[in-house]
């Protein structure tokens, strides 16, 4: 009974590992012609021929108001502080006095200025006649020309004026304070005003001095200023390939005020550019870069493009597809370099 029964086991279990096996063949069979089949069948995509337009080339750039000249008011060496004659906010005009200084050294110069001054005249009589020598006259004029020059360079270090027409946009000291190194007033001329904004080398042969440019302002939304570029500097930076462009705005209203968000929309002309839809694009994993898959004689090749505008379902393309090109917009998802397709409807 055993045996038959070691019998019955040992034939059950040769059944299971020859189906096994013939289903393992099998298997492998069907997977190896499945796979082959995959291989060798090409997908289908659809494709569309890309547009051409003139297109608008305008580049849009940000940056922060400046004022055209900014100018820290400041002694040659400490004084105490009389008196400071402005406030923030202040407008000034050009040579307006700003700042009062000590001026106790001052008194005691001008006091040696005079009797030098009694002492000059007093050799050049005797001179004239005869009573004092050439070099005594000399000696004379030399010492009131030095106490002088002293007495002017004191009177403006204590006496601080405005060297624009501006307004003052800092204070940093109180009446009474000794300054001790930081400028005591800010004075900044607010018209014109100025943007500084960095351009790609792309447009340099495009930007030209007194180019108008549209403005708007956060702060005044819906409203719109001109601007002109008054300085193109001549080098291009080996690190971002661009370069800086100043532009002026006219300020006469004194609406547009230093740091202040800007947008500036300068106008290159129109260019000649291929169109493709959005459908076209492939980003590549990993990286920002933009590819579209470009059909010819039954196959696609892998093109990076560089974009330009999106406009409205479509991009402009800057390189990378020509005019009369055929660009897959469907089926992407199964593509390679080179890969034969199925064009379908």
């Amino acid at each position: 009974m055993k045996t038959i029964k070691g019998l019955k086991i040992s034939v059950l279990s040769a059944v299971a590992i020859a189906l096994l096996a013939s289903c393992g063949s099998k298997s492998s069979d069907n997977g190896q012609k499945t796979i082959q089949t995959v291989a060798s069948e090409k997908p289908d995509v659809k494709i569309a021929k890309v547009k051409t337009a003139d297109i608008a080339q305008t580049e849009t750039y940000t940056a922060t108001v400046e004022s055209d000249i900014k100018n820290n008011i400041a002694p040659n060496t400490p004084y105490r502080i009389e008196k400071i004659y402005v406030e923030v906010g202040d407008v000034v005009r050009k040579g307006q006095v700003l700042v009062q200084l000590d001026a106790s050294n001052v008194q005691q110069i001008k006091l040696q200025v005079e009797n030098q001054q009694i002492e000059f005249n007093r050799t050049a009589q005797l001179y004239e006649v005869g009573g004092a020598s050439k070099a005594e006259y000399d000696n004379a004029k030399m010492q009131l020309d030095v106490l002088s020059t002293q007495y002017r360079q004191l009177v403006q270090n204590t006496q601080l004026v405005a060297p624009i027409n501006g307004i003052i946009t800092a204070r940093n000291y109180d009446n009474g304070d000794m300054y001790s190194g930081n400028p005591i007033l800010t004075v900044e001329q607010t018209n014109p005003v100025k943007l500084l904004v960095n351009v790609s080398e792309n447009f340099y042969k495009l930007m030209k001095k007194g180019q108008t440019v549209n403005i708007e302002l956060d702060a005044y939304e819906g409203e719109s200023f001109t601007g002109h570029v008054t300085i193109i500097y001549p080098t291009i930076d080996v690190n971002t390939h661009t370069f800086p462009v100043e532009i002026t705005i006219n300020n006469d209203s004194q609406k547009v005020r230093p740091g202040m968000f800007a947008r500036a929309t300068v106008d290159f002309g129109v260019a000649r550019r291929v169109l493709v839809p959005d459908m076209a694009l492939v980003k590549q994993i990993g990286a920002g870069d933009r590819y579209v898959y470009v059909y010819k004689d039954g196959k696609v090749s892998y093109n990076k493009v560089e974009l330009g505008k999106h406009i409205n379902k479509e991009f402009e393309i800057i390189s990378g597809v020509e005019p009369g090109d055929m660009v897959v917009v469907a089926g992407q998802s199964r593509l390679a370099n080179g890969r034969e397709v199925n064009v379908v409807e």
